[in-house]
């Protein structure tokens, strides 16, 4: 009898509680935010004096390197999102403000336009079907996938950037 009444008392108070469920965004949006301070990391650590740095002449400067990682979010997002981009198609790249606060700024602003659209849709705007880029059918949420997969290889290709610029090593990785 102690028991059954234990289970009911364990019962109600499961019932009782309201449990939130995981919607899909929510996954996609702790990985963005953490992507964002991530990069914010890698922002940080490159000396104002190094942001130009080109490794050789045909590759792109770090501001320009991330400048396109910041172009390529607004553009994914937009994409995905069907929210209009504040910035043209290619713009941060194009920009004459390459200095580090600057870059920083239009790279953390280009984050926050990721996560707030992601935020605006519900999960089942989310699995919607898109035609990104007028080329290929992808559900919204793979579209922000694809997004994230690109920044995180731009991020990664900055990595000698900062052992070029004197770092010792690169900030760490931060997979949670």
């Amino acid at each position: 009898m102690k028991a059954i009444k234990l289970l009911a008392a364990l019962c109600i108070i499961l019932c009782s509680t309201t449990i939130k469920a995981q919607t899909p965004n929510d996954a996609l949006l702790k990985d963005w935010e953490r992507a964002k301070a991530y990069t914010k990391e890698y922002l940080d650590a490159m000396p104002e004096a190094s942001y130009g740095l080109k490794p050789t002449p045909e590759m792109r400067s770090f501001a320009a390197q991330m400048l396109h990682l910041a172009d390529t979010n607004y553009g994914f997002a937009s994409a995905a999102s069907g929210e209009t981009s504040p910035i043209g198609m290619g713009a941060l790249e194009k920009t004459t403000d390459v200095s580090k606060a600057g870059v920083t700024k239009s790279v953390l602003d280009s984050y926050d336009f990721v996560i707030a659209s992601l935020k605006k849709l519900t999960p089942e705007k989310l699995n919607e079907q898109i035609k990104l880029f007028g080329r290929f059918d992808l559900s919204r949420k793979q579209v922000f996938e694809k997004a994230f997969e690109h920044q995180t290889h731009q991020r990664g290709q900055t990595a000698p950037y900062l052992h070029l610029a004197g770092l010792q090593k690169a900030p760490g990785e931060k997979l949670f």
